[in-house]
């Protein structure tokens, strides 16, 4: 079997995740700053080992900035509701994943406006098109870091630098970028960084969460206990408390932390490099297979390791199946919870198949793979009578 679906979940785990997970409950099973007995101790510092690789991962220098979520969609709409209000105006893109979408599209029914930046077709945005949406005088700019659909990289640098010109601040999904490429957050300026810990990062699904820099003030979606501050009925302010009601995930977050700390091991610019290496060598592969479209950028650095196609006579779904049942090879196909992303590149509402590349996947993989598309897109031309294909 060959796992071609790390935009989706990184699978296989390190194994230092899974024994990390084992051993919290095992021996740090107690409930973080409920109790002062040995076995809550032990799950807060697991939960603030944690919190602390992140923030060396991300290159932030408090560590109380991030707070935990269950995800990065949850993180998503923590910002975006504590952000907006009646009458304020939102600038985003067109490559965007539903986890923006549609809180974005809620809240436009409680007056909001949302500009949306149309992007070309291979998902790269013109900064002079930011630019004059965000001129009006918008309040948010929100964007992701890499398009889940194409793998384009957006220039967030750049545009932290842009918006607060005109007033507004920033909010970045970071939920295929982080653990997949560098990012140093408060060089970059961004206000607000959502990351998911189940793809890049190597955790358990159900962890997540977000940075938040110092002077941006999130009002919390949900309001209870944080083990801090009990004597008042009013949710604390400070961070990470405020925005961290209820029993934590320490399970999946003890399992997180022992993910980053992989990471940090192997080192994330190896693999940066490892992940867009499979990308050329797969886009290269199939670059002259008759009736196969890659979709996204040329440039390789403009990219992480995520790479669409299409193949021409055959639906996604019907790709996706053959490289499943024939191949082995398991693949996301569709429309990737991102419509937006697809009209903008041509793709919808069919969508496209998808490898999503990941540490643990070989060259050989990728030389299999490609061998595997050939062989489907001469199924397909054979199919089709109406269209002449040498293969």
């Amino acid at each position: 079997m060959i796992y071609f679906d790390n935009a989706a979940t990184s699978w296989p785990k390190p194994p230092s995740v899974a024994a990390a997970v084992q051993e919290q409950l095992a021996q740090a099973g107690g409930n973080p700053g409920r109790s002062g007995h040995r076995l809550s101790i032990a799950a807060a510092r697991l939960v603030e080992e944690a919190r602390e690789a992140l923030a060396c991962l991300f290159q932030v220098e408090d560590p109380s900035r991030i707070a935990f979520a269950p995800n990065a969609t949850h993180a998503l709409n923590l910002a975006l509701y504590a952000l907006l209000r009646p009458g304020d105006r939102v600038v985003t893109t067109s490559m965007e994943h539903n986890a923006v979408m549609r809180p974005l599209r809620h809240l436009e029914t409680r007056g909001v406006g949302v500009s949306c930046v149309r992007c070309e077709t291979d998902g790269s945005i013109d900064l002079g098109a930011v630019e004059e949406a965000l001129r009006p005088g918008a309040r948010l700019l929100v964007t992701t870091h890499a398009s889940n659909v194409t793998g384009t990289i957006m220039p967030i640098g750049a545009l932290a630098a842009l918006a607060p010109r005109y007033g507004a601040r920033v909010v970045v999904d970071a939920a295929q970028t982080a653990g997949a490429s560098p990012i140093e957050v408060e060089a970059l300026g961004v206000d607000v960084l959502a990351f998911t810990g189940h793809k890049g990062l190597f955790g358990p699904t159900g962890t997540g969460g977000l940075y938040v820099r110092q002077g941006v003030d999130l009002q919390p979606l949900v309001r209870g206990g944080t083990g801090s501050d009990s004597a008042r009925e009013i949710q604390p302010d400070f961070m990470p408390d405020a925005l961290e009601s209820g029993t934590i995930n320490v399970t999946g977050i003890a399992g997180l932390g022992a993910g980053v700390q992989f990471l940090d091991d192997v080192g994330i610019e190896a693999v940066r490099a490892h992940e867009c290496a499979l990308a050329v060598r797969f886009i290269a592969g199939v670059g002259a297979v008759p009736g196969v479209v890659v979709h996204g950028p040329a440039d390789p650095a403009s990219r992480c390791g995520i790479v669409s196609f299409t193949v021409s006579g055959a639906s996604p779904s019907e790709v996706g199946l053959l490289l499943d049942e024939q191949f082995g090879i398991l693949a996301r196909t569709g429309l990737h919870c991102a419509p937006a992303a697809h009209r903008t590149i041509g793709t919808f509402p069919d969508g496209t198949i998808r490898f999503s590349f990941g540490w643990f996947n070989t060259a050989g993989e990728v030389d299999t793979a490609v061998g595997a598309v050939r062989e489907i897109a001469a199924w397909s031309a054979r199919k089709r009578p109406d269209i002449q294909w040498t293969v």
